[in-house]
């Protein structure tokens, strides 16, 4: 059998279980998408504070440029002719505002986590993962010279005996952990981690705040900030396109590290920097962010709603954030269930192997600051009669 026949059978299987994936192209109305002539509410996003359908934040926006800075390419790596003056403006208002040393920014979240890691990583290293942390993350893991092991999700106790048995071995110990888990919209608890990284002293924490950062906190900082322990974390991640409606990843950090893995950190020495234009638009919303709080606390009361109306019917697991996962089993289910929605209205996607383990495929409904209380009354209303059969 040639390599394209074997691809060919690959793709009939994961057809017949139910996990093809494909694209599906869709125009933009604010908080609705429309495919095939349906509009539907967009659950599918992580466009959380509705930044990215705001019509008059694009406008306000547009109105600052001009011919000369409406730059659309870098045309080159950082380390050539890419790093523009407003590179350094977003990293230092970063690094203000979480009262770090310096802030350094990527390409997008995959390659803050893809490459910083194998940078940091060397051979008398260990890294403990979280058993649910992002494939980005486990790819970083794989490509770096350390030694690897990972504990059972959000596991404190586990945690701390790997710690335990290992500290005395390694030069260092990274725990690596996600702030919210995208897949089943819980926290971690990063104040135990800090407690242990204190008592045992070669410990350095890693943290993506990917689906936290524009959300959780007062100023919108993340989970670090809601739960306190900014100072304690080694090295907090995030990305600005989710909540912020930009593109990039950044990490917070010492000057120390921000120096090396610019010395140090693959995709970042070897990719065209993000374009000026992408820049600007991302401090032009950097410098509101602290001041979203009614987008935050609105976001927060849709997501409560939706959480209780389907915990109330048993159909949830324990959750806490804007991220709201129903649990299907099967595949085929999942699919049966996303179609269905779709048919009433509500843009959801069946989330499958292998981004979740097999058996737990589900739907996963984004919540955004840009919808509104009836529609989420009307949302739970519609998950309950599908998920019934009604």
């Amino acid at each position: 059998m040639n390599a394209i026949s074997s691809f060919e059978n690959e793709l009939v299987h994961l057809r017949a279980v139910g996990n093809l994936r494909s694209l599906h192209p869709l125009e933009h109305d604010g908080p609705y998408v429309l495919q095939h002539g349906r509009r539907m509410l967009n659950l599918s996003s992580n466009d959380y504070l509705g930044l990215a359908s705001d019509e008059g934040l694009r406008a306000a926006f547009l109105d600052r440029l001009t011919p000369e800075n409406f730059l659309m390419s870098a045309s080159s790596s950082r380390l050539l002719a890419g790093d523009f003056p407003i590179c350094g403006q977003v990293e230092e208002l970063l690094a203000g505002m979480y009262g770090k040393e310096a802030a350094l920014v990527f390409n997008s979240g995959y390659h803050m986590n893809v490459g910083i890691l194998p940078a940091l990583a060397g051979d008398n290293t260990l890294i403990v993962a979280d058993k649910l942390v992002h494939a980005s993350l486990i790819d970083g893991i794989r490509l770096s010279k350390a030694a690897f092991c990972r504990f059972r999700h959000g596991d404190m106790e586990q945690l701390d005996m790997i710690l335990e048995r290992s500290h005395a071995k390694y030069r260092q110990i990274i725990v690596a952990v996600e702030s919210v888990y995208s897949m089943d919209g819980d926290k971690a608890c990063l104040p135990q981690i800090c407690d242990m990284k204190r008592h045992y002293g070669n410990v350095f924490i890693y943290v993506d705040e990917a689906h936290a950062f524009g959300v959780l906190g007062e100023n919108g900082l993340g989970l670090a900030e809601e739960q306190g322990c900014i100072h304690d974390l080694d090295y907090i991640c995030g990305t600005f396109g989710k909540a912020l409606a930009s593109v990039g990843g950044f990490i917070v950090c010492s000057r120390v590290v921000r120096e090396y893995l610019v010395n140090r950190m693959r995709p970042f020495i070897y990719s065209t920097a993000l374009p000026p234009l992408n820049w600007m638009w991302t401090l032009f919303l950097l410098r509101q962010l602290k001041d979203m709080k009614m987008r935050r606390r609105h976001l927060a009361n849709l997501s409560a709603v939706l959480r209780e109306a389907l915990r109330d019917a048993g159909t949830i697991p324990l959750t806490s954030t804007h991220i709201v996962p129903l649990l299907a089993g099967e595949s085929n289910q999942a699919a049966r269930w996303a179609e269905q929605l779709q048919y009433r209205g509500f843009y959801v996607l069946p989330v499958r192997p292998p981004t979740v383990p097999e058996g737990t495929a589900r739907l996963r409904f984004s919540l955004a600051a840009s919808m509104k209380g009836k529609e989420i009354d009307n949302l739970a209303q519609n998950i309950l009669e599908v998920k019934d059969g009604i």
